[in-house]
């Protein structure tokens, strides 16, 4: 494979999915994950602002796999993301649930919740930097109780290494807080720089 990682496993068997990436340690994520998704012949699609489909733009970031949504509206992105879900019966809709190549204590809520609503699985893709592979791994159906499905996800990526893993933390999200007795998140680490923008690469959008 030309970025030097080995791919492990087929492709999910389910049609539609919510596809999330991680750890998102470093901007190089995105173009392995691109790769990964082009060998396993999947067409990824991802949530992009309404703002950026004007004119001749419009054209190109369909092709690319933009969808539309406006954060302004009243139907939240949850919301327009779970229409989108119905109306496409083979869509795969790439989300970075971290946000950020940065440490995170939390990640964003977004993917567990249009999953949930839309009826569709979430697919746990990695890249593992430390055995320079990369994969897509079981498909977790939200069942609605967030602790033992994220406990699923913790369990996962816990042994799976991202280039910089300093800036990783395991999977939370911010909602779990509210459940007794799960110990609170870990303070932030102390930023580090690795020499590359602070800005993550996948679309504002897709970070939910």
């Amino acid at each position: 494979w030309m970025t030097g990682f080995e791919i492990e496993g087929p492709a999910p068997t389910a049609k539609s999915y919510v596809l999330i990436a991680a750890p998102h340690t470093t901007n190089w994520d995105l173009p392995v994950m691109l790769g990964l998704s082009y060998v396993f012949g999947i067409r990824l699609s991802f949530l992009a602002k309404h703002t950026l489909f004007k004119g001749p733009l419009d054209g190109f970031f369909r092709w690319l796999g933009g969808i539309p949504v406006d954060r302004r509206s009243r139907h939240n992105v949850v919301h327009q993301a779970v229409d989108v879900f119905n109306e496409n019966p083979d869509l795969v809709l790439a989300i970075s649930p971290e946000g950020t190549r940065k440490y995170t204590p939390y990640w964003k809520t977004g993917f567990y919740h249009i999953a949930k609503e839309a009826g569709v699985p979430i697919a746990m893709g990695y890249i593992d930097y430390a055995r320079k592979r990369g994969g897509i791994g079981p498909l977790l159906y939200p069942t609605g109780d967030m602790r033992a499905d994220m406990d699923r996800l913790r369990a996962f990526y816990a042994p799976i290494k991202g280039k910089h893993p300093e800036c990783y933390r395991a999977p939370r999200l911010k909602e779990e807080e509210d459940i007794p007795n799960l110990p609170p998140a870990a303070p932030a680490e102390p930023e580090r720089d690795h020499g590359v923008p602070e800005r993550s690469p996948f679309p504002a959008a897709l970070q939910g």
